[in-house]
């Protein structure tokens, strides 16, 4: 059965619904995505989430923990908890931050992204039928090339605005 997004122009005007296979790296299809990036209490590193090999897009690949598209109707922040319990097992009411906005325009991803912030410890309960994989990665090996040499496109890019964002 085939995936359909909510898509929109550059300039957030609503097209419709198309096909989750027109959308990926398509400029004139922007949908909208909630991420979240899980952040350990006490040492600050940082959750990340490996992508199972039979995914689509961007198999094996280490991404920011937490994230997916808008259903019908969603706005962002239910998005996120939604994506939080289905991807992570984490419900209730756990304090979510709005961290930034970001426009991804890349040969695999035309999407609006809103990005939350939240502390939590695990342990969690991941989606195995999406993610191979979850662990809390140090500052320093997000700065490897070895491990950056394996993250998507987007979360180097999240990467990039979470820490400008955190030495302010």
């Amino acid at each position: 059965m085939a995936e359909y997004f909510d898509v929109y122009d550059e300039a957030g005007n609503h097209l419709g619904i198309a096909p989750r296979s027109e959308c990926h790296g398509n400029p004139a299809l922007i949908h909208c995505t909630a991420h979240v990036i899980v952040c350990h209490p006490v040492s600050g590193a940082v959750l990340l989430q490996k992508r199972r090999m039979d995914k689509d897009i961007q198999p094996g690949k280490w991404d920011t923990a937490v994230g997916g598209h808008l259903d019908a109707g969603e706005d962002f922040e239910t998005a996120a908890r939604r994506e939080l319990a289905e991807e992570l097992g984490v419900t209730g009411n756990v304090e979510l931050v709005h961290l930034f906005d970001s426009k991804i325009r890349n040969e695999i991803e035309s999407e609006n992204v809103r990005v939350f912030g939240v502390k939590l410890p695990g342990p969690f309960n991941f989606q195995k039928s999406e993610i191979d994989e979850v662990r809390f990665f140090s500052p320093a090996e997000l700065e490897d090339p070895f491990w950056r040499l394996n993250f998507t496109p987007n979360l180097l890019l999240e990467l990039s605005y979470f820490f400008s964002r955190e030495k302010k």
